[in-house]
């Protein structure tokens, strides 16, 4: 593989990965992006022309991406919504780019015999109880629970079909929460950086006891690369980095960072049908791949993304006030 064409790279995890690529291969990448509310394109500031380019279209498009793929040795798909809290007041850009942007794609990919990775979520899977001792795996049935995670689940099973049935040389993985920086304000762990930085008191949905099982977006770029190149096609990864915490802890963990006292949050609303735990087994990942995530003291992760936060305000702070108004306006 020597080109590689990446959905949705402009987004958070996306931008990661493109990074990622670019620092630790010798490979070319080409962005295909719709340039939502949730990309940016300063995630992609400064990386080198030569290498790298960014098209603007919409992964539901045939025509583009037809051309885009033709042109790729392999398509890494990124491109999602993903905001729960936005799937249930408008479930249909979900249905849109979730699924239908997945079928244009495969079909694009079937088309080219192009090499075809797919990037999803742990909540497929739904949740689990907090006392629960099981986690995911590959053998979990699907059990979405929101409009989000349905349309995640069901672009997931495209995948799977026209592996079956069409031959497409495919791979897929769920992955857990991801933090880090370029992450939109909108999401948990930047919204209470932030909200702290522009001297605001966090937001905390309920009690805080849901779990997330959180992993650094470097190590999934590791992980999701690795994949691509030794994956076997049709099978699932599972990409989890034993992260299990409380959004409570999360969040007393970061005033504690950022100097502040633990308790300085304010509890609001819970959100409707809010999953409990998430929790992920990536043991065949590994055994199978190799792959090994560094980042394992999220502390100290959650550190590093707190001071990337506070040194690049220029990145967050054109956002954050339109973001957090649309908070308010449900009480959040």
């Amino acid at each position: 593989m020597s080109h590689l064409l990446i959905t949705g790279g402009a987004g958070f995890i996306g931008s990661n990965f493109v990074r990622h690529v670019l620092r630790e291969t010798g490979h070319t990448v080409t962005v295909l992006d719709r340039m939502t509310y949730a990309a940016n394109e300063a995630s992609l500031a400064g990386l080198d022309p030569a290498r790298f380019g960014l098209v603007v279209g919409d992964i539901a498009d045939a025509v583009v991406v037809d051309d885009l793929v033709g042109a790729a040795d392999a398509v890494v798909h990124f491109a999602a919504e993903s905001h729960n809290d936005n799937s249930l007041s408008d479930p249909w850009p979900f249905v849109h780019t979730n699924l239908i942007g997945t079928y244009t794609l495969l079909e694009a990919v079937r088309r080219h015999r192009t090499r075809f990775h797919h990037v999803s979520t742990d909540e497929v899977f739904g949740d689990l109880q907090l006392e629960d001792p099981q986690r995911f795996t590959e053998e979990t049935p699907y059990n979405p629970s929101s409009p989000y995670s349905s349309t995640k689940a069901g672009s997931d099973l495209l995948v799977r079909a026209w592996v079956r049935s069409f031959g497409v040389e495919a791979t897929l993985s769920n992955c857990s929460n991801n933090y880090g920086p370029y992450q939109h304000v909108e999401k948990f762990i930047p919204r209470q950086i932030t909200n702290v930085l522009w001297g605001v008191r966090p937001k905390l949905y309920g009690e805080g006891r849901n779990v997330r099982d959180w992993i650094h977006a470097e190590d999934h770029s590791a992980a999701v690369l690795r994949i691509l190149e030794a994956g076997a096609p049709g099978r699932t990864y599972l990409v989890g980095a034993d992260g299990e915490l409380d959004n409570l802890t999360v969040l007393r963990t970061i005033l504690r960072l950022m100097g502040r006292d633990e308790d300085d949050f304010d509890h609001v609303r819970d959100r409707a049908g809010h999953d409990l735990r998430y929790a992920i087994d990536g043991t065949r990942t590994r055994a199978e791949l190799g792959w090994e995530p560094r980042y394992t003291d999220f502390e100290a992760g959650l550190r590093a993304t707190v001071d990337w936060y506070a040194g690049h305000r220029e990145w967050w702070e054109p956002v954050k006030a339109a973001t957090e108004a649309k908070y308010a306006e449900v009480g959040q």
